[in-house]
């Protein structure tokens, strides 16, 4: 399963992108100033919400396009995927990093840059070729 090395990696090899920590102190990984995938521990509002279901390994939160988007990942992969409340009405999901795979978790950094990335870097990025390995 993935790690966070994994993580910065893939993150990492997207071009412009920069590592830094969050407001919190946790690993972000931003496109030009924006975040697009970031180290999200649970807070004492989320444990609360989540109650016997909160997850205790690593957290990643990530960037989806739309909230349709987000509403398909949840309900495609429940065991890896999952939000809180505080993230309701906003296209970002949280990820179980000890549960996806490394290829999906590709997919997931890839489309989380492109979803913050400005329309021109993306483009152009579609355009060079393949996304990072």
């Amino acid at each position: 399963m993935a790690t966070w090395d994994d993580v910065r990696r893939i993150a990492l090899a997207l071009p412009e992108t920069t590592e830094a920590p969050s407001y919190d102190g946790v690993p972000a990984w931003k496109v030009r100033g924006k975040g697009f995938v970031w180290e999200r521990p649970l807070r004492r509002a989320d444990l609360d919400a989540l109650g016997d279901a909160a997850p205790d390994g690593p957290i990643l939160g990530a960037q989806v396009p739309d909230v349709g988007a987000k509403e398909a990942l949840l309900a495609d992969d429940p065991s890896v995927y999952f939000t809180t409340p505080h993230f309701d009405g906003y296209p970002a999901v949280l990820i179980r990093l000890d549960r996806i795979g490394v290829a999906e978790l590709t997919e997931l950094i890839v489309e989380a840059w492109y979803a913050r990335a400005p329309k021109r870097l993306a483009a152009a990025h579609r355009a060079a070729g393949p996304a990072p390995s």
